[in-house]
């Protein structure tokens, strides 16, 4: 559970991922840039939030990336010394007061409450905040 004080929020994860990334370096910056497999892990309590995802669903997964620096405010884009600083709510940098991470990615299999899917971007044991079904009649322009 991740307690926010100062606002009393509280975040409670609904489940965590297992993934090949376990260090800094492994994972790339974005996840439309891996076609590596992850699994979601929903935990019990969430098993029935799952239902009526199916195999070649695209999904939107919320991360909570708790190995991330929340101190940062400006960064620069891709990490590049060359590029100015922006506030980091211009950028997708992992670093930011609140890290939550948004990535879609497509559903290969279900099996009982674990999502096996590919184009996570996330670190093994990362948690999972939320989970929402992409829309193209909502989420295209």
């Amino acid at each position: 559970m991740i307690n926010m004080n100062s606002n009393d929020m509280t975040l409670k994860p609904v489940g965590y991922v297992s993934s090949p990334f376990k260090k800094r370096g492994d994972a790339p910056s974005q996840g439309v840039q891996t076609n590596e497999i992850s699994t979601i892990n929903i935990y019990e309590e969430y098993k029935d939030a799952i239902d009526g995802l199916s195999k070649g669903d695209y999904i939107f997964v919320l991360c909570w990336f708790d190995k991330s620096d929340r101190t940062v405010i400006k960064a620069r884009r891709r990490g590049n010394p060359e590029n100015p600083l922006q506030g980091v709510f211009s950028l997708r940098s992992p670093n930011r007061p609140n890290p939550i991470s948004l990535t879609l990615v497509e559903i290969l299999e279900i099996e009982d409450s674990v999502l096996k899917v590919k184009g996570l971007e996330a670190f093994d044991n990362t948690p999972v905040v939320d989970i929402k079904p992409y829309s193209k009649t909502v989420d295209e322009k």
